[in-house]
């Protein structure tokens, strides 16, 4: 063993290869899960881990009931190597094309909703006129670090606050109370808000970012008024359409299913939605197209 951390930091070279494994460690808490995510032998991921802890010179993972449990300086670490992660697909994504060229590759984040009701369909017609450009969608309702190249344009309903960033407010999206018709023809539909008690809520499970501020017939509210819960927005509009109960949608994409019944019609709030970028991608052409289409595409979908 090194004498000290500084020492074994100068005598084993720690390769981006040894992060890459210890970010999959972190995530399956397993060895052979991670070589399965990595599509190497477990014998290398492990042979990995041991390399990183001698090289800090301290342990990164403690064996438990249930696989591998982090220490402290696992978790520290962690920000830091999902960073690296970060720049090396950056990195990776950079080197798909020229700044001036239609070919590459350009990483989209947006929210769940988003991602799978709206994109797609917009996506598919720009794809089809620039055949060069491959897109990676990013799909999380939380919000991607664009400064640190997490992906390369953001749809967010959240103004972006760094100024390295380029941001364009596209519109707001109206959001509503809806119910699918065979739970209205079984249940009912409420008259007024005081109703809502007596029905099946559709609504999110531990988000408390989503409940907090949240008021539902004068209440605040908290994850015992839901019948249903799930804090995955996809896994909501599907219950919505299996008439499991009320929830919220978008009042476009309802529009598109007459089977879903607006609920409650004066109880409407909207989100903006904002476009973003790093100010520094604005000379990549490939990077450009796919902004500048989302931007007069969506602010068009906003409109409707």
């Amino acid at each position: 063993m090194p004498a000290n951390r500084n020492d074994a930091m100068n005598e084993f070279d720690i390769g981006w290869e040894l992060w890459r494994s210890f970010l999959a460690v972190m995530d399956e808490k397993s060895f052979a899960g991670a070589a399965r995510r990595l599509h190497v032998s477990q014998p290398t991921v492990s042979r990995h881990i041991d390399q990183l802890e001698t090289a800090l010179g301290a342990k990164l993972f403690t064996r438990a009931q249930n696989g591998l449990t982090p220490t402290d300086l696992a978790h520290s670490l962690e920000p830091h190597a999902l960073g690296m992660a970060a720049s090396a697909d950056a990195l990776k994504r950079a080197a798909t094309g020229d700044v001036d060229s239609e070919e590459g590759v350009v990483r989209v984040t947006a929210t769940e909703i988003v991602s799978t009701e709206v994109l797609p369909p917009i996506l598919a017609g720009f794809m089809h006129e620039h055949p060069g450009i491959r897109i990676e969608l990013h799909v999380s309702n939380r919000s991607a670090d664009l400064l640190r190249r997490d992906a390369d344009i953001g749809v967010r309903s959240d103004r972006p606050q760094q100024g390295a960033l380029l941001a364009r407010r596209l519109g707001e999206i109206r959001l509503g109370f809806f119910v699918h018709r065979a739970y209205a023809e079984r249940r009912g539909l409420p008259e007024k808000p005081g109703d809502l008690a007596r029905h099946a809520i559709i609504g999110p499970d531990r988000d408390v970012d989503t409940l907090r501020g949240m008021v539902l017939a004068g209440q605040q509210v908290t994850p015992d008024v839901f019948t249903f819960r799930t804090d995955n927005h996809t896994a909501q509009l599907a219950a919505l359409r299996a008439a499991v109960g009320i929830g919220v949608c978008q009042v476009a994409i309802a529009a598109r299913d007459p089977d879903l019944l607006p609920v409650l019609p004066d109880w409407r709030f909207d989100r903006e939605i904002w476009l973003s970028m790093h100010e520094d991608l604005k000379t990549s052409r490939r990077i450009r197209l796919v902004y500048d289409f989302l931007g007069e595409t969506l602010a068009e979908f906003l409109k409707a």
